[in-house]
């Protein structure tokens, strides 16, 4: 078994994994050069390109893991709620999802007829790669947060106010979605992916509180239609450390790790829990000597846990020097005395 995979099951082993979010993207050169004259949502709907996007940082740079190349908001269009991802700006929502009348617009669907290309992704990378594959979408609250905004959103401003103003409607909302995020996430596992990472992106925005009244029992459904499939889940957030507790209640068999809290801190709020985590990618944009520094420690704590992932607190930046990358990878291997 991988060491990725041996770390997912809470294994020690020999060294951590390494993977990077968005390690696929716009800091390697080959991907820009793959990107140009596409847009994201074409890139991300054309099998073949998806494979080699999702293949280019495997082949650079030895990684543990692949992450399929996609988008967390693909499942709108055969939701019934089209959209783009503008450059620059993120996934926009042409009719934002606001009343009563705009939930009779969106539904359910069979992700094998809804989303072919990303399983034909999957079983395309399957055939390539030597290394695991992680499949992904989004989790609830952070797919109704653009459907509910028609885009990203500093306050959540409507999205809370749903919440807070209508449960009933939000409710549903939560409950349309769980549904979709699960089968989803199923088809991509019966597709080969051998395991999965639910984001929930603003999720951090929350109280533990409210996580548990307005987002608790949808999560956990989730998490136990997954369980069914036997692949391990990985469960991260961002933004809010006093959530794990509540996270790890909800589900899931990796627990991640945002770059606002230590590996230790963590590992006292969800013990016993393999983690991933948790670099701050904005030290891969300072210089090989400092990430190799702060990567060190991290690995340090790593040690102590019944299972460590390295991963970033967040997805690799645009303009990080490759370099840097290749020094993280060198320190995590130990291919560095």
């Amino acid at each position: 078994m991988s060491l990725f995979l041996q770390a997912c099951r809470g294994e020690k082993t020999e060294r951590p994994p390494i993977w990077l979010m968005r390690q696929a993207g716009r800091y390697l050169p080959e991907y820009r050069e793959l990107r140009k004259g596409r847009t994201m949502l074409e890139a991300v709907s054309t099998p073949e390109v998806s494979i080699e996007a999702t293949l280019q940082p495997i082949r650079r740079f030895g990684f543990d893991a692949a992450i399929l190349f996609s988008d967390l908001t693909v499942p709108f269009t055969p939701m019934g709620a089209p959209f783009e991802i503008k450059e620059g700006v993120g996934p926009v929502v042409h009719d934002p999802v606001r009343t009563a009348a705009d939930m009779e617009r969106i539904h359910r669907f069979d992700p094998r007829e809804g989303l072919p290309f990303v399983l034909e992704t999957i079983r395309g990378l399957k055939r390539e790669l030597a290394v695991p594959l992680i499949g992904f979408t989004g989790a609830p609250f952070t797919l109704a947060s653009y459907l509910i905004e028609g885009g990203p959103s500093r306050d959540l401003r409507r999205t809370k106010g749903m919440m807070w103003s209508a449960p009933e409607q939000w409710h549903a909302l939560m409950e349309l979605l769980s549904d979709v995020v699960a089968e989803y996430l199923v088809a991509q596992i019966e597709a080969g992916a051998d395991a999965v990472q639910l984001f929930d992106s603003w999720v951090g925005s929350l109280s533990p509180e409210a996580y548990r009244e307005y987002l608790l029992p949808h999560m956990q459904r989730i998490f136990a239609r997954l369980k069914e499939t036997g692949a391990p889940v990985i469960h991260f957030g961002t933004g809010n450390p006093l959530l794990l507790p509540i996270m790890r209640e909800a589900g899931g068999d990796v627990t991640g790790v945002d770059f606002r809290i230590t590996l230790e801190q963590a590992a006292t709020l969800v013990p016993g829990a393999p983690l991933q985590g948790n670099l701050d990618p904005t030290v891969l944009q300072t210089n090989p000597e400092t990430v190799e520094r702060i990567a060190r420690e991290i690995v340090r704590q790593g040690s102590a846990l019944p299972g460590h992932i390295f991963n970033l607190g967040h997805g690799i930046l645009p303009e990080t020097p490759l370099e840097n990358v290749e020094r993280l990878v060198e320190v995590v291997k130990g291919e560095r005395p």
